[in-house]
Parts: C-alpha cells; structure tokens; sequence
C-alpha cells in the first residue's frame, strides 16, 4: 500500500473519530431538545423516537412559570457583569502585564486564589452582609457578587493576552504623541480584541450559569433562569418535560453569541500559541 494511501486512510478514520465525539458530545443537548417536545406521557418512554411533537412545555413555561422574566434578569446581571468585569480586569491584568511592583506574583496568586474558592464556602457571609445591607433580591448585588469570580478570571486570561502583544507597538505609538493611556485604547486594546471577545464569552456563561448564589440571594424580582428548575421538583417527580423546555430555550442565547463571535473567539484562544 502507497504513502498516499495510508495517509488518505488514516484520515478517513481520524475523521470519522472527530464525528463520533461530536455526536456522543452533542447528544445529550438533543436529547433534552426531543423531550422538550415530547408529551407528558412519552416521556418516559425513551425508546419511543417517532412521535407528534407538541410545544405545551414551551407554553407552559412562558404562560405559568413566566420564563420571560428570568431570562431578562439574567440578561442584565450578565451583560452588565460582563462589562465591569472586563474593564476591571482587563486594567488589571495590563498592569501585571506591563509594571513591575513588589509582590506582584503574590497578588497574582491571590487572584487565583479568589477563583478557585468554591461558591458554597462564601455564599452565607454573602447573604448576611447582603441582608444587613438591605439589598437582598436586586440586580446589583448578583453584579456584585459574580465579580468575585469572572473579574480573577478575567485578569488571568487577559494577563497573557496582553504579555504577547511587543512593548516596541507601545512605545512606537508613545513616539508618535500618544499617551499611555491613548497607547492602550487605540492599540493595545484593539490588538488584544479576540482575546476580549473569548473573555467576554465565558464571563457571560459563568454569569448566565450561575446558581448557587443566585438561588440564596434572591427570591423572585431578580432570579436568573438556573433557578426556575426548582419550580419543577413535584411531590409526583420532576416535570421533565417543562424543564427541558426551559434548557433548550437558556442554552439559545449563548449559543447565537457564541456563534455570532466564533471568528473571534477562535482566534482569542488561540491567540500567542504559535509564535513567529
């Protein structure tokens, strides 16, 4: 058998490899998706796959549960999270990027630090502090209290990003008249855009997915859509099919902007892997 031949084979299977882990990944998201449109009764009979499908779930969902609402509440806790997090972190992470100081990986540590600490472990000081503050159920405090976690996240991914972009494109700009920070608005940052974009995406997952804190913090004016599943839990069961309903439809806005920036998003992360 030829080189060319054994080549062309060792990709047909390395293809064929890529599709099986595609389908085994993406198989559960469609199975949730069938049982959205299943009825009651069929679902529980998994082994039924052609069947009239009926969006009662979908209505029922918008009409009793009132999805709408926690889809909006989660829109503006992570939107408006997002954005602080990306100016705070992203200057933060320039100034660990670009400055020396003392200490500096030690506070870069501490950022970890934040990061990793399990949500569980802060959630009852969260709720007092909160409580005593008066601001239990609002918008604001979510904001405030996801940036425990996507602002140490955003300074460590944006530090590398901007560890790869040269010092000289700074100091050319300096030259040219700019200050430091016109050099960091009008270069740096435009350079470092895809990392931003990959930033900005799984901050607003990290944010849109968040339930522990948002099922202590709030009770209804400002729930987010992880905290609807609870309304499904019957003394009969779960209601799988509403709740299926209601993942298919919280997973669809971050799969449009996920799809919207991809171009974007690919290029963040691979951003300063392969270098010239």
């Amino acid at each position: 058998m030829s080189r060319s031949k054994k080549k062309r084979i060792g990709r047909i299977f390395l293809m064929l490899a890529m599709i099986c882990m595609c389908m085994l990944s993406i198989f559960p998201y469609l199975w949730m998706v069938l049982v959205s449109v299943k009825e009651r009764v069929l679902v529980y009979q998994p082994e039924v796959w052609f069947f009239t499908p009926t969006f009662e779930n979908y209505k029922t969902i918008f009409q009793v549960h009132d999805l709408g609402t926690y889809m909006v509440n989660s829109a503006i806790v992570a939107v408006a999270n997002c954005v602080v997090s990306l100016v705070l972190g992203s200057l933060t992470a320039y100034s660990l990027a670009r400055h020396s100081f003392r200490r500096k990986e030690s506070f870069s540590f501490f950022m970890t630090f934040i990061r990793i600490l399990p949500a569980v472990a802060s959630v009852i000081p969260v709720f007092v502090i909160a409580a005593s503050l008066q601001v239990l159920d609002t918008h604001g405090l979510l904001i405030a209290v996801y940036m425990l976690f996507n602002i140490p996240f955003t300074v460590l991914m944006m530090r590398g990003f901007f560890e790869e972009i040269p010092r000289e494109v700074e100091e050319a700009a300096m030259i040219d008249g700019c200050s430091t920070v016109q050099a960091l608005l009008r270069v740096v940052i435009p350079l470092a855009m895809p990392g931003i974009v990959a930033t900005a995406i799984f901050c607003i997952i990290n944010a849109w997915n968040e339930f522990v804190y948002a099922m202590q913090l709030t009770t209804f004016s400002a729930s987010t859509v992880p905290t609807i599943v609870q309304l499904f839990k019957t003394v009969t069961g779960v209601v799988w099919g509403e709740m299926s309903a209601v993942g298919t439809i919280s997973t669809l806005p971050v799969l449009v902007f996920a799809m919207l920036v991809q171009k974007q998003m690919v290029r963040g992360l691979s951003f300063g892997a392969v270098k010239d």
